[in-house]
């Protein structure tokens, strides 16, 4: 359907993952990087450029705007949202995409970093790219398929919409937002002036997938104080916070409970960072349950864990903070079964099976749903996200683009 958009959605992907865009959990603006404002301000000028209406830059970096209505009917109005910025775990700078045409099967050997191997034992998805065009970086940074494919997705679906006025399609609004991959992408997002009955974010890996149901997410940071004094008298006096940070991480559960112990249903805490000294030590926690109840129980047995370091110590306190993230949106999305219903359709529609799994995970639309915007979350393409392994298929992307043109026209049809 939209073969001839090959090249155009190719190059917009590579021209947006050349621009670094990598969020900042530890930095106090909003945007927490300046930098994600680079491609905000692209995106606005593209938007404008392709003739859409409305198009806006918010004081938080927030860009929308809308393809109108071209029906002479009352329809909903359907949102498309992807993220702009990428994961802070490994660098989004100097990011140097390689096209691999007509990927056989082969492991793919990354120039910049000739350890870095994209193995097709190790990557289930590959089997059904046989003849693909296949994206990656070149071994030294991530490649920003997350959420940028979902980006070029979006955008090039407009375009197809606009230059095929014969397909009928009620009031769009699109959105691209910053800071999603540290949990804040919606905390600005104004939902009243999106103004839509539906979403959906364009933010899944392989083809065919509809996430209607994602972990919910909770943060924790500890802080141990400890006594310091200098080393050459410090017999029975000094209490070194790096110890009492080791001995907690120490009584955390070693066989359940983390990433690299649980998968399908199960939840887990997991420790993210760590930084201090001898007086005061720190680390950070995220929690992951698909039901929310057990996140309480993670905190009250993180929060157990380390009351008995500091009991094993006189004189060493801990202080602790807790923030809620996101929730499961499968709650709201059972209470709108078209917004699902339609997704299927359109997916079904562009020859794809549709595939669907609970998310470990988490997107925009899991906070955005709980704030009354039905928000479930559709393939991009994008794989092995957060990593230098990361890539992604063109003609992935173009089936995400697809899919959004033929929800377009889905969500038009007189009932």
């Amino acid at each position: 359907m939209l073969s001839k958009s090959y090249d155009a959605l190719l190059e917009r992907f590579i021209r947006y993952v050349k621009i670094d865009t990598q969020s900042d959990p530890e930095s106090t603006t909003y945007p927490s990087t300046a930098k994600q404002l680079d491609l905000l301000r692209l995106l606005k000028s593209e938007c404008e450029a392709l003739g859409l209406s409305n198009v806006d830059m918010d004081q938080y970096g927030y860009v929308t705007a809308t393809l109108p209505s071209n029906v002479d009917y009352p329809t909903k109005t359907v949102g498309f949202i992807a993220h702009v910025d990428t994961s802070p775990e490994v660098s989004g700078a100097n990011v140097k995409p390689i096209v691999h045409k007509n990927y056989q099967g082969q492991d793919i050997v990354l120039p910049d970093r000739n350890d870095i191997v994209i193995k097709f034992e190790d990557n289930p998805a590959f089997a059904e790219q046989i003849g693909n065009d296949i994206v990656t970086a070149s071994g030294t940074t991530l490649l920003g398929a997350d959420n940028k494919a979902g980006v070029a997705a979006i955008m090039t679906a407009m375009e197809y919409l606009l230059a095929h006025p014969e397909i009928k399609h009620g009031d769009l609004r699109i959105a691209f937002t910053p800071d999603e991959e540290i949990g804040g992408g919606t905390e600005y997002f104004d939902i009243a002036k999106f103004n839509c009955y539906c979403a959906y974010t364009i933010d899944s890996s392989t083809r065919g997938m509809l996430d209607t149901e994602t972990f919910s997410a909770d943060m924790m940071s500890f802080t141990f104080a400890g006594i310091n004094t200098h080393p050459g008298d410090a017999y029975h006096h000094m209490i070194n916070a790096i110890k009492l940070l080791s001995e907690f991480v120490d009584r955390l559960p070693k066989d359940t409970l983390s990433p690299e112990t649980t998968r399908e249903r199960e939840g887990f805490v997991h420790p993210t960072d760590i930084k201090g000294g001898v007086d005061s030590a720190s680390i950070q926690f995220i929690l992951r349950d698909f039901d929310a109840a057990k996140l309480e129980e993670q905190r009250k047995l993180l929060t157990s864990l380390a009351q008995a370091t500091v009991s094993a110590h006189p004189g060493a306190t801990f202080t602790c903070e807790h923030k809620q993230q996101y929730r499961n949106m499968s709650s709201v999305l059972e209470k709108f079964p078209d917004v699902t219903k339609n997704a299927e359709r359109a997916i079904r529609d562009s020859g794809l099976e549709v595939r669907k799994m609970a998310v470990r995970g988490g997107t925009d639309g899991s906070q955005l749903s709980l704030n009354g915007l039905p928000t479930p979350n559709i393939f991009a393409g994008e794989q092995n996200y957060h990593s230098r392994y990361e890539w992604v298929s063109v003609q992935d992307m173009l089936k995400s683009a697809e899919v959004i043109v033929r929800l377009a026209g889905i969500w038009a049809e007189k009932s």
